[in-house]
């Protein structure tokens, strides 16, 4: 963000403008259906908390149940970034809030419900609830803030932005599609868009990984696996971008073929071998979802298989860990709890449906309802490129949690519509990152930077350049990010770490 610091210091100075409404005041706006409970000047907090700068904090809810938050800056610049949420979300989330210290008002909400973000409970018959989460909260939540942002600076924001990640991500792509005029720029993230389609590649997933229900302690594929697939895979194309370093710029051009994996003597699990039933179970994730309609759902990229803190293991394989909180017991892995939960509250109305005996095919007819409430697949952008809207989408490869391929399944389709989508629509695919963010790959990126030169300079991003940091903060690599369907090569002559020497092609 840093060339665009100057020119927010700058309009930063333009667009203060005198309060109307001081912060205290904000508790006695009067908004239709809006019920504010807190309006708080807070000072500069000491980092790392998500805000370091002092600013006003409203609290309140929308139609009695959708809970929001606004934060106002007080040296403002001018433009609104509201952040989306995560999972079931269920709490006030904001991941824009860091837009707060350059100045940005932003806000967050928890879609109209309380939850912990993987559980669904809330949603059993409950079509407000599900609405609310849907798509209609943000909607609603994005109105309201831009009605506090006016009642206390005085003033509309020049611009404003919307970023999210997994479940915001998803948000992110419903508001370009159902709202256009909610936001002129959108910042995309792995985007969780087609509820019943991923639902449905957990649900083939976990029905291999955990046949029993009642011993879900013992996962089929295990760590050794993981471990020795990994290995195979980058043996096999870690070099066909031009670079070894432990993760690849294009796994669909990756040869590998797990039959080359040794099978264990005698069906006995080894940690150089795997049994037939471990490799039917890896095969049926990398596999799509297919049902007599054709094709549900895309399968897994090759990659993230050996990260055991952010990859396959907590999201496709499972493990007892502290973040399942108190539902660990019920929740072997994160594809286990988010598929299931959708199938028991959104689609069936049945806490005790079981996902063992249910057959796949029967998914495009049984979610037909539900996916015209949660879907952001609408490949139509129209509304959105005539408003003038600028659209990023961007996914990890090694993203265990969503598969990569359905947003370039996505942008194929958008394209298919309109061979002009660049214009306003733009994909950018992440080597080694997992799900939003962390991973052997660069995963830090400057995005408020990117969506805000294109809308408000005109410049589209024509190459980003991401950073991987250690743990002390450092920078220790730099690769470009390439619009798809180009790749980053290798040119030679250099540091492989060093964004300046790959070229996008």
């Amino acid at each position: 963000m840093n060339r665009y610091i100057a020119l927010l210091i700058v309009t930063t100075l333009t667009w203060q403008a005198q309060a109307q409404m001081p912060c205290a005041e904000l508790e006695q706006l009067r908004l239709p259906d809006v019920n504010i409970t807190e309006a708080t000047l807070v000072e500069p907090a000491t980092p790392p908390a998500p805000v370091t700068v002092a600013h006003c904090r409203v609290v309140g809810s929308i139609g009695g149940t959708i809970g929001f938050e606004v934060l106002l800056p007080k040296d403002w610049n001018g433009r609104f970034f509201m952040g989306g949420g995560g999972g079931y979300v269920g709490q006030i989330t904001n991941s824009a809030q860091p837009a707060v210290d350059l100045g940005y008002a932003s806000a967050g909400t928890d879609t109209g419900h309380q939850g912990d973000g993987l559980e669904a409970d809330w949603a059993l018959n409950d079509p407000v609830a599900q609405l609310n989460f849907g798509h209609l909260a943000i909607h609603r939540t994005a109105e309201v803030a831009k009605s506090v942002i006016l009642a206390h600076y005085g003033s509309d924001p020049a611009y404003s932005y919307f970023f999210g990640c997994s479940r915001g991500g998803g948000q992110a792509m419903m508001e370009a599609q159902r709202y256009p005029d909610d936001f002129d720029g959108i910042v995309a993230g792995a985007p969780a868009m087609d509820w019943p389609g991923f639902a449905a590649e957990f649900i083939q997933n976990i029905q291999l990984n955990y046949p029993d229900p009642a011993h879900l302690s013992e996962p089929i594929i295990t760590k050794e696996n993981l471990a020795l697939i990994e290995t195979s895979i980058l043996k096999a194309c870690d070099g066909l971008d031009g670079v070894v370093d432990g993760m690849m710029e294009n796994p669909r051009a990756c040869p590998f073929d797990l039959e080359t994996v040794p099978a264990c003597e005698a069906g006995r699990p080894g940690p150089d071998c795997m049994t037939a039933l471990q490799r039917a179970a890896i095969e049926r994730v990398y596999a799509p979802v297919v049902s007599d309609h054709g094709v549900v759902h895309p399968g897994q990229p090759f990659g993230g298989e050996g990260d055991f803190d952010n990859g396959w293991l907590p999201w496709i394989t499972g493990v007892f860990e502290p973040v399942f909180a108190s539902s660990q017991e019920r929740f072997p892995s994160l594809q286990f709890a988010f598929g299931t939960e959708l199938f028991k509250y959104f689609v069936y109305g049945d806490p005790d449906w079981d996902y063992v005996r249910y057959d796949l095919n029967r998914v495009p007819d049984d979610t037909r309802t539900v996916a015209q409430m949660l879907n952001s697949t609408d490949p139509d952008l129209s509304a959105y490129k005539t408003r003038g809207g600028k659209l990023i989408l961007w996914h990890g490869w090694s993203d265990p949690a969503l598969s990569a391929y359905a947003s370039i399944d996505y942008y194929k389709e958008v394209e298919g519509l309109d061979p002009t989508l660049r214009d306003y629509f733009r994909l950018f695919l992440m080597p080694g990152v997992l799900h939003c963010g962390s991973g052997v790959g660069p995963d830090q990126v400057e995005w408020y930077t990117a969506i805000a030169d294109w809308v408000e300079r005109g410049i589209p991003p024509q190459k980003i350049v991401a950073k991987k940091m250690n743990a002390e903060g450092d920078t220790v690599m730099t690769r470009p990010l390439c619009p798809y369907p180009q790749q980053a090569r290798y040119i030679g002559n250099g540091n492989t770490n060093e964004a300046s020497r790959f070229e996008c092609r």
